[in-house]
């Protein structure tokens, strides 16, 4: 028959086995909430602002692009040193990812003040369209501005 002793290591009562995994979940807790402090306000600007920023930068070129194919077509049509009146009516969206935005025909650098440009800006963006020559190449200017909404109107007349 064995004897046992109550002091041996197997039957002693370790006295920080219940404060272990109270440190190890405070740990483990701290580390993650840093982490989640760190990491949300990234999730902002990486998920949300760039697509966002892309989105309007592509949209305002489409827009651009639509102005100045309206207007060239228009110019296609003119009977030139005949008596003309043309209107054209056209619409393009009303905002860009929930933001407004404004549209001006702008001429363009002073050594060819003839190349007009479609300025299309809103906001902290702003896209430059070229008007595909007209200046040069069709009597008259073309000229003007507007916001997006209604609905838009390009004007012909001659003389």
């Amino acid at each position: 028959m064995r004897r046992r002793s109550g002091t041996g290591t197997s039957e002693r009562a370790d006295p920080e086995s219940g404060v272990s995994p109270m440190v190890e979940y405070i740990i483990i807790s701290g580390i993650l909430l840093l982490l989640l402090v760190i990491v949300v306000p990234l999730v902002t600007t990486v998920f949300i602002d760039q697509p966002t920023n892309q989105l309007i930068t592509y949209a305002f070129t489409d827009i651009g692009n639509g102005v100045s194919t309206r207007i060239v077509d228009l110019y296609a049509v003119v009977p030139f040193y005949n008596t003309a009146t043309i209107t054209t009516e056209f619409n393009i969206p009303d905002e860009v990812a929930g933001k407004d935005y404004r549209v001006d025909i702008v001429p363009g650098p002073p050594s060819r003040p003839y190349d007009s440009q479609i300025l299309i800006s809103g906001g902290n963006y702003q896209s430059e369209i070229s008007l595909a020559g007209i200046g040069a190449t069709v009597f008259g200017t073309a000229e003007g501005n507007t916001t997006a909404s209604g609905v838009n109107e390009i004007y012909y007349h001659y003389p």
